[in-house]
């Protein structure tokens, strides 16, 4: 199920345990504003919005939705206005979950993930997804025992690759993908995503063979002491294109953790210098190519800035 026991800095295995500039750092600043000025997702609303944009409204309710073998689950609009949650999970190898938003925080006080997500040793595709309304008040504790937006199970031995994701404002980390390092072995590919104002961390991985790709992250506000990138055991992991601005906040690339080390290989990345690069239990951070310490973090192009630009696949 979505809903999973975690801890926040430790995985639940044991571990051997630029693209255009569309959208700046001023834009997100102004993009709570922006959906609380949307219009309210009432009984008339939702039908017009069926019918004019293909999308699907659901009130949220407590459901917990499961994604089969080889399901595409598209153009949903989930309304978390009502106070309660929604768990999403995947079962199998080879679904596709896309153009999905969630206006509205997530709810949730339990410590669980809004997605619990694992591959049975195929291939599998997240796109174009809007999670920037973020986890509510009771979420917001700095010891990170929140809400989860992407929990990859121990178990996943395929590939998942993500991208075109927006994560705003969670308690614990945006997209917790280490488990599987020392367990199912399988790999994560975040690609073109946008992070930001996180707790623990932003994009955590530990497989050999995942990455981080032409995606930005972006700490700017109080309170919000999440890693940019933190790289599991065994690794290698490797970052590309990316921007990572912290605001001397947490650290940029953190490498290594439960006294085992791994790699990272970084290229043509910009990081925040005040933050930093730390390498725990002989890890090693290389920087390759044009990487430097004056980042610029901005929403990559076709990522989406609203529940309903996503669930209409507008972006």
């Amino acid at each position: 199920m979505a809903q999973n026991p975690r801890s926040s800095e430790t995985d639940t295995t044991p571990t051997a345990d630029r693209n255009s500039g569309l959208h700046r750092r001023t834009y997100v600043r102004s993009l709570a504003a922006i959906v609380t000025a949307a219009t309210s997702l009432g009984t008339a609303g939702t039908a017009a919005a069926k019918d004019e944009n293909d999308y699907e409204v659901i009130e949220a309710a407590n459901q917990e939705i499961t994604i089969e073998d080889g399901e595409t689950w598209e153009n949903k609009l989930f309304d978390m206005t009502t106070g309660q949650d929604v768990t999403v999970t995947t079962v199998g190898s080879d679904w596709t979950i896309r153009n999905v938003g969630f206006h509205g925080e997530n709810t949730s006080g339990t410590g669980s993930a809004t997605f619990g997500i694992s591959d049975a040793g195929g291939s599998s595709t997240i796109e174009n997804v809007y999670l920037g309304d973020g986890s509510d008040d009771r979420n917001g504790s700095s010891t990170g025992h929140g809400q989860t937006a992407f929990w990859v199970n121990p178990d996943h031995s395929g590939h998942i690759d993500m991208q075109n994701v927006n994560i705003q404002g969670f308690a614990d980390n945006a997209v917790y993908g280490s488990a599987p390092g020392n367990s199912g072995g399988g790999t994560v590919h975040i690609d073109s995503c946008f992070a930001a104002n996180c707790h623990v961390s932003h994009f955590r991985l530990a497989t050999e063979g995942s990455k981080v790709t032409n995606s930005a992250i972006l700490v700017d506000e109080d309170g919000y002491a999440g890693r940019g990138i933190w790289a599991w055991a065994p690794g290698t992991i490797e970052i590309e294109d990316c921007q990572i601005e912290m605001n001397g906040n947490h650290t940029a690339i953190d490498a290594g953790a439960n006294g085992q080390g791994t790699e990272v290989l970084v290229h043509d990345t910009d990081y925040d210098n005040q933050a930093g690069i730390a390498e725990h239990a002989g890890s090693s951070v290389q920087l390759e190519g044009d990487s430097g310490t004056d980042p610029e973090a901005f929403i990559p192009e076709g990522t989406p800035t609203s529940a309903e630009e996503a669930a209409a696949g507008d972006s």
